[in-house]
């Protein structure tokens, strides 16, 4: 549709669900703030009892016309129904509140605000979209002045979450805010990173066709040989990479050593893998998961 994947596009709704219904039930019950033009919608919130579903759009739709061209035409479609589906949910969830009773308990309230608006904007940003308003703005600042997006997301979520604790929330609030932010930064990395953990291994050996041959054939996974010479000794020598799955590390290490005790292994994390054998079929076709 237009360029764009129905399959993105039920992630990015499902990921605004998660999100918007993290902020109503947990935020903005139990007095909460947040990052970004979330925790300026909440502080207006608070503050004279503004529609966060209202002030969303108000805050991103100028923001979008600004810096659309930053985005690139997708990405930018894709925020822009994220930023629909957050009002949206926003309001509805506002319709039909849960009433979460943990006032005593504000451990609680602010690791299940991270997890939930972690989990939200995880599958977003997942997806293709992003949240709006700081991205966008991150980016401009990263063109205009040289900062970096990083830094310039993180300058603008303090100044807001200070904000909100000068102006409205008290210091526990406000540490539990900290606490939220900190938990949700956490789980957005899980989500982009993904749940499933490959491990890339580096292998150096005298018998590296050997090892390369038990792997393809025991393991049914590819292998990759490097050219490679010793720092030291000038020798040129070939260098062994496979990416295999976190629960085959100990088949990949028993093969090795059967094969070559003496070998050098480095076992790396890795976060993400696309491929055959990882996202492709033998027949290069994707993987449905």
């Amino acid at each position: 549709m237009f360029g764009l994947k129905l399959k993105n596009i039920g992630f990015i709704l499902l990921g605004s669900a998660i999100f918007s219904f993290g902020v109503v039930h947990f935020n903005m019950q139990h007095n909460l703030g947040e990052g970004g033009f979330t925790g300026i919608t909440l502080l207006l919130y608070f503050l004279w009892d503004v529609d966060p579903a209202i002030s969303n759009l108000v805050l991103n739709i100028p923001v979008f016309f600004i810096g659309w061209k930053l985005l690139g035409r997708n990405t930018f479609m894709y925020t822009v129904i994220g930023t629909f589906a957050v009002s949206f949910f926003l309001w509805l969830f506002q319709l039909n509140t849960f009433p979460i009773h943990l006032e005593n308990d504000m451990t609680l309230v602010a690791l299940f605000a991270g997890v939930f608006i972690g989990i939200g904007l995880g599958i977003i940003f997942r997806y293709g979209g992003t949240t709006g308003g700081v991205d966008i703005i991150a980016r401009i600042v990263n063109k205009y002045i040289g900062w970096s997006i990083g830094k310039a997301m993180f300058v603008f979520d303090f100044i807001v979450i200070v904000t909100s604790i000068f102006v409205i929330l008290d210091l526990a609030q406000g540490m539990y805010t900290l606490v939220a932010v900190y938990i949700g930064a956490r789980v957005i990395d899980f989500i982009q990173e993904g749940a499933y953990s490959a491990r890339g291994a580096i292998i150096i050996s005298n018998s590296n066709q050997q090892i390369a041959n038990e792997i393809m054939e025991k393991m049914d996974r590819g292998v990759t040989i490097l050219n490679g010479e010793g720092s030291y000794s000038k020798e040129k020598r070939n260098v062994l990479y496979c990416v295999v799955a976190r629960n085959e590390i100990v088949r990949l290490k028993s093969i090795i050593e059967q094969t070559d005790p003496h070998a050098f292994v480095s076992l790396t994390t890795v976060h993400d893998v696309m491929g055959e054998g990882f996202t492709l079929d033998e027949n290069k076709k994707p993987i449905e998961i």
